[in-house]
C-alpha cells in the first residue's frame, strides 16, 4: 500500500487542549500537502481555518467531546455552529453513561437527531469501546445503522484505550451495509495504519499517520 494510498483515509488529528494556532496552520498545510481525507481540529478553530483555507482542507470537528454525557440539546447547538462556521464532518461522543443503563433507544434518537442537524455532510459515532462490553459493542452498531449515521468510530483517543483489529471485526459483523468503520487511538506505525484499513476501515483518526510515513520514507521509523 502506497503512502498517498493511505493518507486518503486519514483524518488529520489534533485535538489537544492547548492546541495553538500555529499548531493549526501546521495540521492544515499538511492536510493539503499530503491530501488526508481531512483534518479534526476543535471547533474553537474552525471559522478561522476556513476564513484562511477555504476549500482547500476539508474540515472535521467533534460534539460532545470527549465524555459524551452532554445534553442532547447541546450536541445539537455544538453541531449546528460547527456547520455554520465551515465544518464538513462531525464526530460525536455517544452518551455512554445512556449505554452502561441500557437506555439504547434513547442513544439511538440522540445520534438521529443530531444526523437530521447534519443532514447530507458526514456523521461519524464515537463508541468509546474501552468502556463497553461486547454486548454494548453490538447494540451500539445496531444504534449506529438504525440512527442513519454515516460511520461507527471506535474511540476519542482520550479514553483508557483506543482501536483494535477485535473490534474492527465485531463491527463488521454487526454494522448496516451503509455504515463505514473509523479507528482511532493506538495508532503507532505504518503497519497499524496497513492493518486498519486491510481490515475494512474507511478511516483512521491520528495525529501521526504523515510522521510515521516520513520516518518510513527515511529509514527512521
Amino acid at each position: 500500500m502506497t503512502s498517498s494510498e493511505i493518507l486518503k483515509h486519514v483524518d488529520h488529528t489534533l485535538l489537544k487542549a492547548f492546541a495553538t494556532w500555529e499548531d493549526i496552520q501546521k495540521i492544515c498545510d499538511e492536510s493539503i500537502e499530503y491530501k488526508t481525507a481531512s483534518i479534526c481540529i476543535p471547533a474553537c478553530y474552525i471559522s478561522r481555518i476556513h476564513e484562511k483555507y477555504g476549500d482547500k482542507v476539508n474540515i472535521c470537528t467533534v460534539v460532545g467531546f470527549p465524555l459524551g454525557y452532554s445534553e442532547t440539546v447541546a450536541k445539537v447547538a455544538e453541531t449546528k455552529k460547527a456547520l455554520e462556521d465551515g465544518a464538513n464532518e462531525i464526530d460525536m461522543v455517544i452518551n455512554i453513561s445512556d449505554v452502561k443503563n441500557r437506555l439504547y433507544e434513547k442513544v439511538t434518537e440522540e445520534i438521529a437527531t443530531l444526523k437530521k442537524v447534519v443532514g447530507d455532510k458526514i456523521l461519524k459515532v464515537i463508541i468509546e469501546t474501552c468502556y463497553l462490553t461486547e454486548e454494548e459493542k453490538i447494540e451500539m452498531c445496531k444504534a449506529v445503522t438504525k440512527a442513519g449515521a454515516d460511520y461507527i468510530k471506535t474511540s476519542t483517543g482520550f479514553g483508557t484505550g483506543g482501536a483494535t483489529i477485535e473490534d474492527v471485526r465485531l463491527f463488521k459483523k454487526h454494522i448496516g451495509k451503509n455504515v463505514k468503520i473509523k479507528a482511532a487511538g493506538g495508532v503507532r506505525s505504518v503497519e497499524d495504519l496497513e492493518a486498519f484499513l486491510n481490515e475494512g476501515c474507511e478511516r483512521i483518526g491520528t495525529s501521526s499517520a504523515i510522521s510515521l510515513i516520513q520516518g518510513q520514507q527515511t529509514g527512521e521509523y
